[in-house]
C-alpha cells in the first residue's frame, strides 16, 4: 500500500492515522515511540546488553519514506539480544533527533533497523552533534567509501557507534507510518560528533526536519543499561 505522508500540513503526524486504515490500525499500539528518555528514579538500572557483530560490507542508498536510507547487500552485520540474532537491514536518519535524552534533543538521530528471523524489530538509535571541523566522516584510508554515483559505499556500522555502549531500554513502535509495535528499542546515551560535510550530497528534500513529536509513556518500563570501560 503506498500511501503518502510527511511531516507538516494535513499528512504530517497528527494526521497519519486518518490517512488509511493500515495507518489507523498502528496508531492503536499504545506503546508509540520516540520517547522522552531520562535516568531518573523510574529507570530500571538492570538493562539487557547487546552484543555487536559488525563488519564492513557494501551498502546502496535508497530514497523512500521521507528520508535517505543505507540497505546493505548482503545479510552480513546482526546484533545479539537474549541469545538471538537480529540481522541490520537499514540504516537511516532524522534531523533533529527524535529521541529527548535529559530534556534535550541532539541535531541528528541514525536509526539501525534490525530483524530476526521471526520478522520481529529491534533498532538502534544513536545521536549525534553536527561539526564543522571535526566529527566522523569517511575515512577511505580505511577502505570506507561512499559513491552517490553508483549508489555504493563500503563502510563498518560500528563506526557510527560510540565506544562506550551504555543504552537505554524500551518497547515502543515505528516512528514512521504505519508506526506499528512492539519493536525493541536502545538507543545510545553517549552523543557521538558527526562532520556536516556528510550531509551535502542530501542538502535539499531529504536534509529537512523529518523528526516524529515525542509520544506518551503510557506507563511502560524503561531500562538503562551502563557499560563501564
Amino acid at each position: 500500500m503506498d500511501v503518502e505522508w510527511g511531516y507538516s500540513g494535513d499528512r504530517g503526524p497528527e494526521n497519519w492515522a486518518n490517512l488509511c486504515d493500515w495507518f489507523a490500525r498502528g496508531a492503536e499500539f499504545p506503546l508509540q515511540s520516540p520517547i522522552h528518555l531520562t535516568k531518573g528514579e523510574e529507570i530500571k538500572m538492570k538493562g539487557e546488553t547487546l552484543s555487536f557483530h559488525y563488519q564492513k560490507q557494501r551498502f546502496t542508498d535508497k530514497e523512500f519514506k521521507n528520508t535517505i536510507h543505507l540497505v546493505p547487500f548482503d545479510q552480513l552485520s546482526y546484533v545479539e539480544f537474549k541469545k538471538e540474532r537480529y540481522y541490520l537491514t537499514d540504516i537511516h536518519f532524522h534531523l533533529p533527533s527524535e529521541h529527548i535524552i535529559d530534556g534535550k534533543q541532539e541535531d541528528i538521530e541514525f536509526h539501525f533497523v534490525h530483524m530476526n528471523s521471526k520478522k520481529e524489530n529491534l533498532v538502534v538509535g544513536v545521536m549525534y552533534q553536527l561539526m564543522e571541523q571535526e566529527g566522523w566522516f569517511y575515512n577511505q584510508e580505511n577502505g570506507e567509501r561512499w559513491n552517490l554515483e553508483k549508489h555504493e559505499h563500503w563502510v563498518n556500522p560500528d563506526v557510527f557507534f560510540p565506544e562506550k555502549k551504555s543504552h537505554f531500554h524500551y518497547v515502543g513502535s515505528l516512528t514512521t507510518p504505519p508506526t506499528s509495535g512492539p519493536i525493541q528499542w536502545f538507543v545510545m546515551d553517549h552523543v557521538e560528533k558527526l562532520n556536516q560535510e556528510f550531509l551535502l550530497p542530501f542538502k535539499g528534500q531529504y536534509a529537512q526536519p523529518n523528526n516524529r513529536p515525542i509520544q506518551p509513556l503510557n506507563g511502560r518500563e524503561i531500562y538503562y543499561f551502563e557499560e563501564f570501560e
